[in-house]
């Protein structure tokens, strides 16, 4: 209770608010009050909710409570990311994952940052334990496995509590982000009229947060913010290319191969001194993406060149954590911090390529994947992704 004195005086002042007017309100006198701030004495307790109606806050806020409930929820909300970044196209500790977000809304019902927390969770699941999948529809275009995808029980809970969320969340990150992840599951499982229905509620391009941020800048961070919204537009740009090619199965392979290249060389332009960040992990997807056209196209030698380019931009990106460069250096992006996210101290990404090859679900995959295991390049390969 000597806290409470301490907080009563903080929720007088901030309200502006004196001893007298407090005690007039309460029907005590203003030296009852000194003295509860001072701590020589305490509130009776049944004039404990009084106290609480008065400032307008919960007994939980008036004790000083509701700071550290606060505090633990931002950091089992920030586990729970950390632990969804770590199963980013791996199931590593998915279950765990989950139960550590089901177990804090336990603690903490109906919290919406943990609800967040656990739709993310979950939305991560079904990629990693299921996958994406496509098919091909009679004029050679890439479609989404609907009826494969309706049955994974991940998503489906996920759909639920963003809908939910999306009733109460205040525009800000977390919305931003549940509008996007939500719009993409209502695709997977082939809600096309309520994914349009969120696209039509949200801004044109020109009015989404990185651009919008140039206007609230001048001088130094108006290029700050410029530098942020160009990287932005160009991660857009590049995942555009990748599912265009992806989606148009009439493309003929090495066209697709060359315009993923040349979406590599969109990267080199805005970072002509090849300090790309955590963006060199999108850079060895997008090889092992170009490494399976070269393959279909005949392209064999290329096909494995492309593949040690991938093991190039992995290793750049596993040696990320000891370089510790705050912001990009090239003259476009100069003032835009480098690492968007943490980087783990023991981070191998470079392993994991061979599994995670070629990253996307393409058509024949499978098959492809075998033809090139079957090449004692590609046992080469692998062994350096090991080193």
């Amino acid at each position: 209770m000597i806290q409470l004195g301490i907080r009563i005086k903080e929720l007088r002042l901030k309200e502006g608010r004196t001893q007298e007017a407090l005690a007039l309100a309460l029907g005590i006198t203003a030296q009852a009050v000194s003295r509860w701030e001072k701590a020589i004495c305490y509130p009776d307790m049944e004039m404990i909710p009084s106290l609480a109606n008065y400032f307008g806050v919960s007994i939980d806020e008036l004790f000083g409570y509701d700071n550290e409930r606060s505090k633990k929820v931002d950091a089992l909300e920030e586990k729970i990311q950390d632990m969804i970044r770590q199963n980013n196209g791996k199931d590593v500790s998915m279950d765990a994952c989950i139960t550590l977000a089901r177990e804090a809304l336990i603690e903490f019902p109906g919290n919406d940052k943990l609800t967040y927390a656990l739709a993310g969770a979950l939305y991560n699941a079904g990629y990693v334990r299921h996958g994406e999948h496509h098919l091909v529809d009679a004029e050679g275009y890439g479609v989404y496995d609907i009826e494969r995808h309706r049955k994974y029980p991940e998503w489906q809970e996920a759909i639920k509590l963003y809908e939910r969320l999306l009733q109460e969340l205040p525009a800000g990150e977390h919305r931003l982000k549940a509008v996007t992840e939500l719009s993409q599951l209502y695709k997977n499982t082939g809600e096309r009229e309520k994914a349009l229905l969120l696209a039509e509620a949200a801004p044109a391009l020109s009015g989404s947060k990185p651009f919008l941020r140039i206007k609230a800048f001048d001088g130094k961070a108006a290029v700050a913010a410029q530098g942020e919204a160009l990287l932005e537009a160009l991660l857009q740009a590049a995942d555009l290319i990748i599912h265009i090619i992806l989606d148009d199965t009439t493309i003929p392979p090495l066209q697709a191969a060359e315009m993923l290249q040349n979406t590599e060389g969109l990267f080199a332009l805005i970072c002509p001194d090849h300090n790309y960040g955590r963006n060199l992990g999108l850079l060895a997807c997008l090889q092992m993406l170009r490494s399976y056209y070269l393959w279909i196209a005949e392209e064999k030698e290329e096909s494995f060149l492309a593949l040690d380019k991938a093991l190039q931009y992995a290793r750049e990106l596993d040696a990320l954590p000891e370089k510790g460069a705050a912001y990009y250096t090239s003259p476009l992006l100069r003032l835009v911090p480098l690492q968007a996210e943490k980087v783990p101290a023991d981070s191998a990404f470079r392993k994991e390529l061979p599994e995670l090859w070629p990253w996307w679900d393409v058509p024949k995959g499978e098959e492809v994947k075998a033809e090139m295991q079957a090449d004692i390049r590609w046992a080469k390969w692998v062994q350096k992704t090991q080193e």
